[in-house]
């Protein structure tokens, strides 16, 4: 399935009253209210959270598994828990209470996606020495990215870092690794990644670069945190986990899969705003002196997701006061290596295409411009789009569902229609 067929946020609408805040932080417009309730777009969507984020009375919702429905489902259940987990909880100095939790809370195992975070970094620095992506490489660990790239920077698709995330290299990695402890078919064991954000919810259904995900489930970091905190009383708040250090934890915070790189002639930016003027510098050709280039949609880096508990500056400063005492990372073996380069290679969305037709894209572009040109410009919403523009699209291409401009209320019907 792909991203113009699955929606990974959707609305609950007894909640929802139509006040049109998300359709006004909507970074791509993929919002629109119909009938006082909001619409998804979803062909649209990059599930980058931000109408989550802003909802005042919580109608925006992240389809996400949960914990409930993936304990207990296989003979051996592993966690994988993301970086930004770990700086969630007040008052402790490392990740131990956390590990240990999760074992307390039902998983056979704790696998941090950190450590294969770290194998990425190496890759991702041999990459920049000796491979054959055009400079600067744009990375990919933000699935926000990879599907606005898509949508709307088509251009950009040969700078992609062409490796699997993270999160789905500790699977296929884990997953090897217990099979071999426990003699289990790789099929009996669940991998569920515990994730801050919807956009990563999203990659069991929507694998973009991969074929088919070794992820089993996805839970959200706002389920997991109070259940944790409810059983670390009592864990030992020292080290024991020594599988990954500062570098591959520090994913979690903008910038920190650049210093784990090891590339000091980069370009880095969080947020939905920032995000999108760096791609659009990118494809203006303004970046080309830059070696890397590393985007997060979420501000200050993952810390900063829809689905964590935590206020992310917070969470960030807990996370670098708990890498302080981190050692060494341990050598890693056994890592499926040959298998992280991505399966295929993303294809440009047509979601914004007008028409098939060439010369009916043109007619169309023209008939939207002259409407937009007609109309007060002044992106009040209430009709139901979030900017006159977007009024004109949907009026043109038959969305617009007899919505009208309240301030143009001689609009012909033909127009809206």
């Amino acid at each position: 399935m792909n991203q113009e067929e699955y929606v990974p946020i959707y609305l609950n609408i007894s909640q929802c009253v139509g006040c049109t805040a998300c359709m006004q932080r909507c970074p791509t417009e993929a919002i629109r209210i119909r009938g006082g309730k909001a619409a998804v777009m979803r062909e649209r969507c990059v599930a980058c959270g931000e109408c989550i984020r802003v909802c005042p009375h919580h109608a925006m919702e992240a389809r996400v598994d949960r914990l409930d429905q993936v304990l207990g489902k296989y003979k051996y259940t592993i966690a994988l828990p993301a970086q930004a987990l770990y700086g969630q909880f007040p008052g402790i100095k490392t990740r131990s209470p956390v590990l240990e939790g999760l074992r307390r809370m039902g998983f056979d195992e704790v696998f941090e996606v950190a450590t294969a975070a770290e194998v990425v970094s190496a890759a991702t620095h041999y990459e920049l020495a000796h491979g054959s992506i055009p400079h600067p490489i744009l990375t990919t660990v933000c699935p926000v990215v990879l599907r606005l790239v898509r949508i709307r920077f088509p251009s950009l698709l040969p700078h992609l870092l062409n490796y699997r995330s993270p999160m789905e290299m500790a699977a296929r990695w884990s997953r090897q690794l217990a099979s071999r402890k426990t003699g289990l078919a790789p099929e009996d064991i669940g991998c569920v990644y515990i994730s801050p954000c919807p956009a990563k919810c999203a990659s069991i259904q929507d694998s973009i670069g991969t074929l088919k995900t070794a992820l089993n489930g996805i839970v959200s970091v706002a389920e997991v945190a109070p259940r944790l905190q409810a059983v670390m009383d009592g864990i030992e708040d020292e080290e024991s986990f020594p599988h990954s250090g500062a570098a591959g934890v520090g994913w979690a915070i903008s910038g920190g899969q650049a210093a784990a790189v090891g590339e000091s002639n980069n370009v880095v930016a969080s947020g939905m705003e920032n995000l999108i003027r760096i791609l659009e510098a990118l494809e203006d050709g303004k970046l080309s002196s830059v070696e890397l280039v590393e985007l997060s949609a979420c501000t200050p880096g993952c810390v900063g997701g829809a689905l964590t508990v935590e206020n992310p500056f917070i969470a960030a400063a807990r996370l670098r006061k708990m890498m302080q005492g981190f050692g060494p990372s341990v050598p890693v073996s056994d890592c499926p290596v040959e298998d992280m380069r991505w399966e295929k290679t993303p294809a440009p969305s047509q979601v914004l295409r007008l028409d098939e037709d060439l010369s009916r894209a043109m007619e169309k572009m023209d008939r939207i411009r002259a409407l937009a040109d007609s109309l007060p410009g002044m992106n009040c919403g209430a009709c139901g789009a979030p900017s006159c523009k977007a009024f004109a699209e949907d009026a043109v291409t038959g969305r617009g569902h007899g919505a009208r401009c309240v301030f143009r209320p001689d609009t012909p019907e033909h127009e809206v229609l």
